[in-house]
């Protein structure tokens, strides 16, 4: 992702989480200078920005973790496997880190918590009125660290690969 992703970064934050404070381009423009967050974009046949999604590395090369900032797939692109590249894509950004990596999700959104359990995400924790202003919790999710250089998630399988 770059400056200019942003304006449909926003254009779809409105469409996704009008109840929730969608975020603005000041938002994306502060997350993407930011040198520990990496953002990407899914795009279609057309060149059409469909997706986008953020990570923060965190933590140090001694206990390295990273948490999954955002995920935002256009409706009328929904169930094409998008969200799930746009994850596998920072999954593997984690990966080459190591450490665990976390997450919040609404506890409302059954595909989305489905799509993270698929990929080894666990919910630890309930955090409640978590989203504003529509006072809806999430859950907190976490996927542990995978062992071994080169470790991968097999979602189909639902097992750590080396």
């Amino acid at each position: 992702m770059d400056g200019a992703d942003i304006e449909r970064c926003v254009e779809l934050e409105q469409l996704l989480f009008p109840e929730d404070d969608p975020w603005q381009a000041v938002s994306f423009q502060s997350e993407l200078a930011a040198s520990h967050n990496l953002y990407i974009v899914a795009r279609d046949d057309d060149g059409r920005m469909v997706g986008y999604a953020g990570l923060a590395l965190l933590g140090d090369t001694e206990h390295p973790e990273a948490e999954v900032h955002t995920i935002g797939v256009d409706p009328l692109c929904h169930r094409a496997g998008i969200g799930t590249g746009l994850l596998e894509a920072l999954l593997a950004e984690a990966g080459k880190r190591g450490g665990p990596v976390f997450l919040e999700v609404r506890t409302d959104n059954a595909p989305a918590i489905a799509m993270y359990a698929k990929h080894g995400f666990h919910i630890i924790g309930l955090r409640k009125n978590y989203y504003h202003p529509s006072g809806a919790d999430a859950y907190t999710m976490r996927r542990p660290e995978l062992m071994g250089a080169g470790a991968a998630w097999d979602a189909a399988r639902g097992e750590v690969l080396s």
